[in-house]
């Protein structure tokens, strides 16, 4: 069955390694990728006229987020009830059968169950999981009130809006959690993304991420900790600063919600 709304990719730097859309367009998915205008005639180059959303800005310096609410707006007035938005650096898809992970082609199956089931549980933001995160066979299809990543579900008539220059995707989760809405994140099926985004060349690489800098990595995470306090905090894993939430605390709220119970 094919899948419903429309497909957008955000990117920058990256039109010779178009990863995301490669896969789209193997899996014969239609889909349109944002880009500045700046480099525009690059990417039309790679990929044609047809897939090529032209941003109305450049170089802002603010991260990703701009172009993420372009795609929303863009989605928005022509109807659509929700929108897909994926990251640039997708490498694959994958699906549980017979207990293991195995990469599947045919994507619009998957695209389609997450769009069904989000439509039917009437969820604000859904998306797929990641394999790294999804190691042991699911009990269930969905985990709800979670963090969901770069392949990302949108309903479109939510009052919220990408507004952070870094960990934009967990803010906008926490928007819609701490507001009683919800989100729930496919480990049927799962995304796989390149391991960290600092290893491929492009994207918001030298506006944001570019160097080694501790400052930079505090300054990532305590951003977080201080538009959410009661959420974030700020830790060092695997050697460096990082943020921690405990998303426990909307799939507990939730929960109790089920049982009956107060929170």
């Amino acid at each position: 069955m094919e899948y419903k709304y429309p497909i957008y990719i955000i990117s920058k730097g990256r039109y010779d390694k178009t990863l995301t859309a490669n896969i789209f367009e193997k899996a014969g998915i239609d889909y349109l990728i944002a880009v500045e205008p700046q480099e525009a005639d690059l990417y039309i180059k790679k990929l044609g006229k047809k897939r090529i959303l032209e941003l109305p800005f450049s170089n802002l310096g603010l991260g990703s987020y701009p172009a993420r609410n372009f795609c929303w707006e863009h989605a928005k007035e022509k109807g659509y009830k929700y929108h897909w938005l994926f990251d640039d650096n997708f490498l694959m898809f994958k699906k549980w059968i017979n207990q293991k992970r195995v990469r599947i082609e045919n994507i619009k199956d998957a695209i389609r169950y997450v769009e069904q089931y989000i439509e039917q549980k009437n969820i604000d933001i859904g998306g797929f999981e990641r394999p790294e995160f999804s190691c042991k066979v699911p009990k269930k299809p969905f985990k709800h009130n979670c963090h969901v990543y770069s392949a990302m579900l949108i309903k479109n008539s939510l009052p919220y809006r990408w507004r952070l220059k870094y960990n934009e995707d967990i803010d906008l989760c926490l928007q819609v959690l701490h507001n009683k809405g919800t989100t729930a994140s496919c480990v049927y099926y799962l995304a796989k993304k390149t391991d960290t985004g600092q290893k491929m060349k492009g994207g918001n690489q030298d506006e944001l991420y570019k160097g080694n800098d501790p400052k930079k990595k505090l300054l990532k995470a305590k951003m977080l900790e201080a538009v959410w306090p009661q959420y974030a905090k700020t830790v060092i894993r695997f050697n460096r600063y990082h943020h921690f939430v405990d998303w426990k605390v909307f799939q507990n709220k939730e929960k109790n919600k089920r049982n009956g119970k107060r929170t």
